[in-house]
């Protein structure tokens, strides 16, 4: 499929240019909002997790983030319906979805870093999987309006 749009010319006149929609670039940002679905579960099982068990995470001794079991739970638990809600708005194609999208990413990154000494193997898995969902939105968020 052939998109038309406007650019700029050599001198800063408007133009007219084409650019061709790939359907991997569709399929990409189709994965990146459900894997933010997916996200968001996974933030907040563990969310629930920690809040209904607080024994369940083991803690790390002299960490730099001091919270309790049940502080980490209700960040994930907050984290994980935002990002849910923020992966339904990607399938919008609207601009503010795709950027809501990659801020959820990055801080949902952020978050799992700080997760680290709790959950190691999880918090990589879900590093990873923000990685690309950032990388789809960035590279080929726009796509979707036009399938």
């Amino acid at each position: 499929m052939v998109v038309l749009g406007l650019g700029a010319g050599r001198r800063g006149e408007v133009v007219m240019t084409q650019r061709e929609v790939s359907g991997w670039a569709v399929g990409w940002t189709a994965y990146a909002a459900v894997m933010m679905w997916l996200l968001g579960g996974f933030h907040a099982i563990a969310g629930l997790v920690g809040i209904i068990e607080e024994d369940f995470y083991v803690v790390t001794r002299d960490y730099i983030f001091q919270f309790d079991a049940t502080s980490w739970g209700w960040i994930h638990l907050v984290m994980g319906v935002v990002v849910i809600f923020a992966g339904v708005g990607l399938f919008t194609g609207a601009v503010w979805a795709r950027t809501v999208g990659v801020i959820l990413a990055v801080v949902s990154t952020l978050v799992n870093f700080a997760w680290l000494p709790w959950s190691p193997v999880w918090s990589i898995t879900m590093i990873a999987a923000n990685a690309f969902v950032i990388w789809a939105l960035t590279a080929h968020g726009r796509d979707i309006t036009v399938a």
